[in-house]
Formats: C-alpha cells, sequence, structure tokens
C-alpha cells in the first residue's frame, strides 16, 4: 500500500473522536494507530498534523450583535434621548443640533448630574 497523505478532513474527525477522551486513554491511542494504519503513516506523523492543524473559528464573536459598551435596551433609551435632543432643538427651517453636538451636549449634562450626587 503506498504513502497517502492524510486529508484534512480525516484530521479533523481524528480530532472531533478524540476530543472528549482523557489525554491518557487506551482508545485515544488505539484510534491514533487505525488512522495512522489506515493511511500509512506513523503515529508521530499523524500526531504532528493534528497539533498542526488550525482549530476552527467562529465566523463571528459569541457576542455578534450585541453592544460590548452598554446593555441594549441602556443603548436604545441612550439613542431615543439623542433624537429627542435633535427634534427639541430644530427651529423652523428644519435645522438642529448634528448627533456629534446631541452627544456631546448629553454627556455634559450626564456628567454635571452626577457630579452633583
Amino acid at each position: 500500500m503506498g504513502h497517502r497523505q492524510v486529508p484534512p478532513e480525516a484530521i479533523l474527525h481524528l480530532r472531533q473522536r478524540l476530543d472528549p477522551l482523557p489525554s491518557r486513554c487506551a482508545e485515544r491511542r488505539q484510534l491514533i494507530q487505525e488512522t495512522a494504519h489506515l493511511y500509512a503513516d506513523s503515529e508521530s506523523t499523524l500526531y504532528r498534523a493534528l497539533r498542526c492543524a488550525s482549530p476552527l473559528h467562529a465566523l463571528h464573536r459569541s457576542d455578534y450583535g450585541q453592544p460590548r459598551v452598554m446593555p441594549k435596551p441602556t443603548l436604545e433609551r441612550y439613542c431615543e434621548v439623542i433624537a429627542a435632543i435633535k427634534i427639541r432643538t430644530s427651529n423652523r427651517k428644519g435645522r438642529h443640533l448634528s448627533t456629534v453636538e446631541a452627544i456631546r451636549l448629553l454627556e455634559c449634562v450626564t456628567r454635571c448630574l452626577v457630579s452633583a450626587f
């Protein structure tokens, strides 16, 4: 039987079968030996392939779509207050404070209220 390179799918499948097993387990050793024999490779080559195979990464962070700075309800309330400031500061021509200025004003007022207590 000729020498064949172990395909990445086989390495992934082997890793999935080995993960639930304890590190020093007879069944783990047997799985490695069987796979090495199947692909006509040594056990050390298979261990090296397992070690070098990049671990799978999730496509998105675990908190994908969630705000990081503050909880979502608080952030929504913050945005509502900013929108209210922009509406309240509009004049007859429809001009109003910019979003940046509304945020600066809200943060300034918040700082003043916090320091007052």
